[in-house]
């Protein structure tokens, strides 16, 4: 299967919501109890968001199938802080999340970013790490009453050679 990287369009933001859902849901079990993978999943349920944050001057970068349907997503705010990389749990070991994490920075340097920063969960870690981020802390926290953790990571861009 071919997969291209292509902009955000307003009808993918429903794909996007149920992308997302079944990520934190199916590949999020493997790392967090279903009691933190439901209150992480109870905060990404609205498909408006990603008009919104488009809007907002967000950039979504969309990973789209044969047949241009979602299926991997990676969100860049302006500043470098990359909220939001997931892929559909059907589209696994294709190193998806990698060409989102290089795309996005590209993308960061064609917008002058200096410096990505993202907080990663137990399984986005290792694709984080591989695409050069390190891990600044673990982040315990509380999210609606229960105990979850993520990671602080971050990738400090090098000025790219003129050739």
């Amino acid at each position: 299967m071919a997969y291209t990287i292509r902009p955000f369009l307003s009808g993918d933001a429903a794909a996007l919501a149920a992308l997302t859902l079944d990520a934190i849901r199916n590949i999020g079990a493997r790392a967090y109890s279903p009691e933190q993978v439901e209150v992480w999943a109870s905060g990404h349920t609205s498909a408006q968001r990603f008009t919104q944050r488009a809007k907002a001057g967000h950039h979504i970068y969309v990973m789209a199938d044969d047949a241009d349907m979602p299926v991997a997503y990676a969100l860049l705010e302006p500043d470098g802080h990359l909220d939001m990389l997931y892929r559909s749990p059907t589209h696994a070991g294709r190193g998806l999340a990698s060409q989102l994490l290089a795309h996005a920075e590209e993308q960061a340097h064609r917008l002058g970013v200096t410096r990505l920063y993202t907080e990663a969960s137990e399984l986005a870690r290792t694709p984080f790490e591989r695409a050069g981020y390190a891990v600044t802390e673990r982040r315990d926290f509380e999210l609606r009453g229960t105990r979850i953790h993520n990671y602080a990571m971050e990738k400090v861009l090098r000025e790219k050679p003129l050739i």
